[in-house]
């Protein structure tokens, strides 16, 4: 029991430190862009998981690497990020983190085999609904945004899907290092081109850091401790209170605050997302 206890500390610690690094990106905008918050996290967090990892030992494998899979995987994890900070941009913390949650939802939506399990698109799909302020004016939320959020999320998607094929390389926790650094440089022709002295703004470079180890090192490092002594559905749905979670902190460290029906929401997605975690370890029936 206390090991459980604690691993379920470790994964709300896990989320908690994510979020907080999205807040401090968030605070970051009104210096830099949002792309260069994303270089800033994806070139710090290469060099934390590479010394880490001491990834330089995967070098003699390369030749012999399915890359076709690996740069999807790394495309998909830069994307991901460059969506996710731009949705920030229009969006409260916990609305972007919900919105950005329907891509791994519908990746689990699309194998569903029971039909009662179509309770949980409706979730969804009300969840989406409701935190759109149909014919009001609410200065907290954007379409932009909103499709930002769900680009983010759709990438989020793809970087689960080619992850599965990525790992079946066997070859550990470097995919992470390699799909980090390939990320970075896959945006960097781009943040010099836009942006092309905010990349060497060194007065920024330890929040840069900060973000990149909320967001990567220590989650990380909390996930693997975590995966040790929790069951993988357990997992599965202390994962999916992400978006609450979010919310939570953009509420304390940003003062942002949400509709009741946008609450609605997203504890409509996280009760689709814990849907479909249950039903996933249940056997296929009509």
């Amino acid at each position: 029991m206390n090991s459980q206890l604690f691993a379920t500390a470790c994964m709300l610690l896990s989320m908690v430190s994510y979020q907080v690094s999205a807040s401090f990106a968030k605070q970051l905008f009104s210096h830099v862009s949002p792309l260069t918050v994303t270089m800033f996290r994806l070139c710090f967090a290469a060099i934390i998981v590479i010394v880490i990892f001491r990834s330089w030992r995967i070098l003699p494998k390369f030749k012999t690497l399915n890359w076709s899979n690996l740069l999807c995987y790394s495309a998909s994890l830069g994307l991901m990020n460059l969506l996710f900070y731009n949705s920030l941009s229009h969006l409260p913390l916990g609305l972007a983190v919900g919105l950005e949650f329907i891509g791994p939802l519908g990746l689990a939506l699309c194998s569903i085999q029971n039909r009662r399990d179509l309770i949980w698109v409706s979730c969804s799909i009300l969840g989406i609904v409701l935190i759109i302020p149909w014919g009001q004016h609410n200065g907290n939320f954007s379409f932009i945004g909103m499709c930002l959020a769900i680009g983010a999320g759709l990438f989020w998607a793809a970087y689960i899907y080619f992850g599965h094929k990525v790992v079946r390389q066997n070859i550990g926790m470097h995919m992470l290092s390699i799909a980090i650094s390939f990320s970075a440089l896959l945006l960097l022709p781009l943040e010099l081109w836009q942006h092309p002295h905010e990349l060497f703004a060194v007065q920024y470079w330890w929040l840069g850091l900060t973000i990149a180890i909320l967001a990567t090192a220590l989650p990380y490092a909390l996930d693997l401790v975590a995966l040790k002594h929790l069951a993988r559905l357990h997992y599965s749905i202390l994962t999916s209170l992400s978006p609450v979670i979010a919310a939570l902190t953009g509420c304390i460290l940003l003062a942002e605050q949400l509709t009741v029906f946008q609450w609605i929401a997203l504890l409509l997605i996280v009760t689709a997302s814990i849907g479909i975690a249950v039903s996933s370890q249940r056997p296929a029936s009509d």
